[in-house]
């Protein structure tokens, strides 16, 4: 992203919009694991798609003029939001993608909800970081995650 390029953030529902979700998750995910090669985006199609099953669920993407560079996915719940889903591509790290994303959500996300909930691998400082300084708050609740092993910290932020 450069400079003269202004970043927009809003919902889309296509399944172009879908599929560069999972090729972002792919990227991220890769870099963020030092996996040895990127996942093609279909290998990561299915859990995109399976989170928007969800009643209610929205894919929020942060465009600049040049490049779709993040995205995340929300579910309403009975009491909260969930984000289920938040990634940035590489390209875009460290350029407040991550930060306009979560304004975002916590602007538009359902007006039943007071909170707004995650779950981020603990070790993930990037990500600790970028929602500690958005005014995140760790909570006690933690899991381990079945695919890979990792300690994950829930997160919640009062609207």
């Amino acid at each position: 992203m450069t400079k003269s390029d202004q970043l927009s953030v809003s919902p889309e529902d296509s399944a172009d919009s879908r599929l560069l979700a999972a090729g972002i998750w792919a990227c991220a995910t890769a870099l963020r694991d030092a996996l040895p090669i990127v996942a093609p985006a279909r290998e990561k199609l299915a859990g995109i798609e399976g989170a928007l099953q969800n009643p209610g669920a929205q894919l929020i993407v942060a465009r600049s003029a040049s490049a779709p560079l993040g995205f995340a996915v929300l579910v309403p719940r009975e009491v909260t939001t969930e984000v289920l889903y938040l990634a940035v591509d590489p390209a875009g790290w460290g350029q407040g993608v991550a930060t306009a994303l979560l304004d975002h959500i916590r602007e538009h996300a359902a007006p039943s909800s007071a909170d707004l909930e995650l779950w981020v691998i603990a070790d993930n400082a990037r990500a600790v970081r970028t929602y500690e300084r958005a005014g995140w708050i760790a909570t006690q609740d933690v899991k381990v995650r079945n695919d890979s092993g990792r300690l994950e910290r829930r997160y919640r932020l009062s609207r």
